[in-house]
């Protein structure tokens, strides 16, 4: 019995085999398509190569000590700034939240330092052209140079002074006057341009000390007492508003029960001596 030979495609393959690709290797192409499908898919390989060198660079970070200096100034630089932006807030909300009694003060005492500035500077543009214009120099700057000692003594409490200015006279009754109170005055008048000043017998300069002691009062440890009488020269149109300004010294010591009074006068004294200092190292030098 004759069977049916198999039928002939027009590849020359038979029937049999025809959907079998066991015996049939992968081509090249199938090979390299699958392997691009796999790179396609993955994290890393969908990132652009300048991608994959930057996040290299970056990943894991690696300090190193210039780097760590660079923060370090930075950091400071930044707390400096946080420091003094925080500092001018605090100016501004102390101001907004002033009295209007504070405010007056202040502005009264910044108007008398640029009152008093405005007349060094003037002052000294005088001596310039004295001196500039001056046939003996040297006999002008001699001159110069006694006057400015002589307003150095006064400062510093070693000469005598004479001169316009206030009187305040404060009676204490109860005893209710403390160091800091007289600090005040004192404060109140430099800041309205006094020149010279004297408690009692006491001649107040820059490192005068207030203490109080067993209900009274020393200054630079002489013992003091009530009443006090403040003598004060300067212009007396600028001491005198400067003690009596709504909240100021006059108004203050009169709420703690003391009795003040505040004397204009075209002469006053100021008589109190203090010993001239020697220094134990510095020397003038020429």
């Amino acid at each position: 019995m004759t069977g049916t030979p198999p039928r002939e495609h027009p590849d020359g393959a038979a029937d049999g085999i025809r959907g079998t690709d066991a015996d049939t290797p992968p081509s090249q192409d199938t090979a390299t398509g699958a392997a691009g499908d796999g790179d396609d898919g993955g994290p890393a390989a969908s990132r652009p190569a300048g991608a994959r060198l930057l996040l290299a660079a970056l990943w894991p970070p690696r300090a190193t000590g210039s780097q760590f200096v660079a923060a370090g100034l930075l950091f400071v630089l930044g707390l400096g700034l946080a420091i003094q932006v925080r500092a001018a807030n605090s100016e501004d909300t102390a101001l907004a939240g002033a009295r209007t009694e504070d405010l007056v003060r202040i502005l009264s005492d910044l108007d008398d330092r640029a009152a008093r500035l405005e007349a060094e500077r003037a002052d000294l543009e005088r001596q310039r052209t004295e001196l500039e214009n001056s046939s003996d120099q040297a006999e002008e700057a001699r001159r110069q140079n006694e006057e400015r000692a002589g307003r150095l003594g006064v400062l510093a409490g070693t000469e005598a002074a004479r001169g316009p200015g206030i009187t305040l006279r404060i009676a204490d009754p109860l005893g209710t006057v403390e160091a800091d109170m007289l600090l005040d005055a004192v404060q109140e008048l430099r800041a309205a341009g006094a020149e010279a000043i004297q408690i009692n017998e006491v001649r107040i300069v820059a490192e005068t000390a207030f203490t109080d002691d067993n209900g009274g009062i020393r200054l630079d440890g002489r013992p003091v007492s009530a009443p006090y009488l403040v003598r004060a020269i300067g212009r007396p149109q600028d001491l005198e508003p400067a003690l009596n300004i709504p909240g100021g010294v006059v108004q203050s010591l009169e709420n703690d029960q003391a009795s003040v009074s505040v004397e204009r006068s075209e002469t006053i004294t100021v008589d109190a001596l203090r010993s001239p200092e020697q220094p134990d190292y510095a020397q003038s030098s020429p």
